[in-house]
């Protein structure tokens, strides 16, 4: 590559980044209407470092990359709901269903959440694998190594429910040996490139992005302009419909700005590309929840109908006042929605009281 090139493509990377700042400046716009304080920040005193209080563990992925794992419960629990979690998230955005599923199962229940390559406390990955179907492998490790027995329940969310379905698609014995029941909130099975944020991230100015993460990765690490000027607060405008805590609002958006500007431009092209339809007829067999929000903008809910439709015995939730993260907004439906999950699969007698709102 000639210097000339060089200073080509820099010139480009930075240009694009610029366009970036204007798509940013107005989505700020947005997300200051979207994110107004409530009147009452009901979750000033909440204990969101509460996953941090459960067993700490580490698993190598087939290619050597380190999974961070959180762990409540023991062996002697009746079943094990695996969490999967969205992209630029971490293990704490399942923060309530591990607070009101331990209140509500205690012993009974064991839980498992990791963070994904590249997410959180997980290691960094090598770009050729930031792909979902390494995610449904990771997933399935996973699986082996903190849930080696009884019945399992795997609950993904958005990029996560993706994870699912990959692992769906290459490990169909084991859906027919061990998983008793899939949750999949805000997800799709495939054509995300006709909707929602893959609209948004193939955008010129996001295709700057890309670039200067290639041509310039030093100036963008020092800066971080481009994840947190024109892919994060494209997440952060699409967490929440209409008023929420200010306190769950900081949660969320500290979460996805831990998020490191090279897991997100590896994982762009993946969310883009991914089609897990051959996991449909291994579903089929199973209970399935779909839940997603009815404002959600990066994965819109035409998405969850759509599987729904090809999964016609599964539930299919539509959380009227929800954005993209149904479960950290409206956390009372995502617990009553999963209890008749398992009361479809038979782990548990029947579902708790219904949840009223949202």
């Amino acid at each position: 590559m000639t210097r000339r090139t060089v200073i080509r493509r820099g010139g480009l990377a930075t240009a694009g980044l610029l366009a970036g700042l204007a798509i940013a400046h107005t989505l700020r716009q947005i997300g200051a209407r979207v994110m107004w304080p409530a009147e009452r920040d009901e979750y000033r005193e909440e204990n969101f470092a509460l996953i941090d209080e459960d067993e700490p563990g580490m698993v190598l992925a087939d290619d050597g990359v380190s999974l961070a794992t959180r762990t409540f419960g023991d062996d002697s629990a009746e079943f094990t709901v695996v969490f999967v979690h969205g992209f630029c998230n971490s293990m704490e955005s399942f923060h309530f269903q591990r607070r009101d599923l331990a209140r509500q199962w205690g012993s009974r229940i064991r839980m498992v959440f990791f963070d994904l390559r590249g997410h959180g406390r997980s290691g960094a990955p090598s770009t050729d694998s930031c792909t979902v179907a390494q995610l449904g492998r990771d997933l399935a490790t996973v699986i082996r190594e903190c849930a080696p027995n009884g019945p399992v329940v795997l609950v993904g969310h958005s990029l996560g429910g993706m994870a699912v379905l990959a692992a769906a698609a290459q490990f169909p014995e084991l859906f027919a040996t061990r998983v008793r029941a899939v949750g999949l909130l805000s997800t799709a099975a495939a054509e995300v490139t006709a909707t929602g944020i893959s609209q948004l991230i193939r955008h010129p100015a996001v295709d700057g992005f890309r670039l200067a993460v290639r041509a310039a990765p030093t100036l963008v690490q020092f800066s971080r302009s481009a994840s947190k000027q024109v892919v994060t607060p494209i997440l952060h405008v699409s967490s929440f419909h209409g008023a929420v805590s200010p306190t769950l609002s900081r949660f969320t958006t500290m979460m996805i700005d831990r998020t490191p500007v090279g897991t997100i431009e590896k994982f762009l092209k993946a969310i883009e590309l991914h089609d897990e339809s051959a996991a449909v007829p291994v579903l089929s067999e199973l209970p399935v929840l779909i839940l997603g929000g009815a404002h959600d903008m990066v994965i819109p809910f035409r998405n969850s109908h759509e599987l729904a439709a090809e999964l016609p015995g599964s539930e299919l939730v539509r959380v009227r006042a929800a954005a993209h993260m149904p479960h950290l907004q409206f956390p009372e439906v995502s617990a009553a929605a999963l209890d008749r999950l398992l009361a479809r699969a038979g782990i548990i007698d029947s579902p708790g009281e219904e949840a009223v709102g949202g």
